[in-house]
């Protein structure tokens, strides 16, 4: 029985070392696009809450380096910047980042478990989504100067 579960133990061992040898990409693309803000607070919260995930100025944790988690963590990244990312002039769904912090959609829960900064109290949740309806306006367009007034 022992020497039974001696083996499994290693070939788990074994699975996980190979494991880490699956590449994963958790490079940050350039930023080709910056917000402005409605205000200072606003964007605190955002880079706080939303940006690893929402932009190209992702802080990699320690175990996104470590398979499965990384695997896991890029998904999250990738999908996060797919749908909403403000590194670039097309930033997505801007118009729902206001009601997703408004209705408690995010953060994640599994994002602020791990990022005590993220965990917002209700007066933060109201005080952030105002600003973000402020930034991106209430009807989704988003006026910015970088592109001579043009709205994206």
């Amino acid at each position: 029985m022992k020497k039974r579960l001696l083996q499994i133990f290693v070939v788990l061992i074994v699975i996980f070392i190979g494991i880490q040898f699956v590449p994963v990409d958790d490079v940050n693309p350039p930023v080709t696009h910056e917000v402005h803000w409605a205000n200072a607070q606003t964007k605190e919260y955002f880079m706080g809450a939303c940006a690893d995930c929402h932009s190209n100025e992702t802080v990699w944790p320690w175990y996104a380096k470590v398979a499965p988690a990384s695997w896991w963590l890029a998904h999250h990244v990738e999908e996060g910047r797919e749908h909403f990312n403000i590194s670039v002039p097309d930033m997505g769904d801007a118009h729902e980042a206001y009601e997703a912090v408004h209705e408690g959609w995010m953060p994640l829960g599994s994002y602020t478990w791990m990022h005590p900064k993220a965990r917002l109290t209700l007066e933060q949740r109201e005080e952030f989504s105002a600003g973000l309806k402020l930034t991106f306006n209430a009807d989704g367009e988003y006026h910015s100067d970088d592109h001579h007034g043009h709205s994206h």
